[in-house]
């Protein structure tokens, strides 16, 4: 008599913790009021730090905010910060442009050289920060 061949087991699908499932139920751009863009042009190398002399006592602020506030604790380049809220970097831009126009954060432009090309030690932050996504 032939043997069956036996078919391993598939386990269930894990269903996401609540608390992910609603992250994850709300649009991108809903965060931002349907903006796609910032009052203000940055470059996804900028790098945002939080002013420590921000009002962040101050009611109101959303849950990206905060999350921004704790991640931006070290300079972190604006694609960092999409990166790290699972968002587009549109949307990033938008809402560290409203952080800026609030005065919580500063923003770093990147320099570049006299010739206008990118600095070396700028080129090795991106590098650096492409390789930690």
């Amino acid at each position: 008599m032939a043997q069956e061949a036996t078919i391993p087991s598939i386990p269930a699908a894990r269903r996401p913790p609540r608390q992910e499932r609603q992250r994850t139920r709300v649009r991108p751009y809903v965060r931002t009021g349907g903006r796609t863009q910032s009052k203000r042009n940055f470059a996804i190398e900028a790098m945002i730090s939080v002013r420590n002399d921000a009002p962040w006592s101050a009611p109101g602020f959303s849950v990206e905010f905060h999350s921004v506030r704790s991640l931006c604790r070290r300079p972190t380049s604006v694609a960092e910060v999409a990166a790290s809220l699972s968002v587009p970097l549109g949307v990033a831009k938008v809402l560290l442009g409203d952080m800026a126009e609030l005065g919580l954060v500063t923003v770093h432009e990147t320099q570049a050289e006299f010739d206008g090309h990118p600095a070396l030690a700028l080129m090795e932050r991106v590098l650096q920060g492409l390789r930690r996504l």
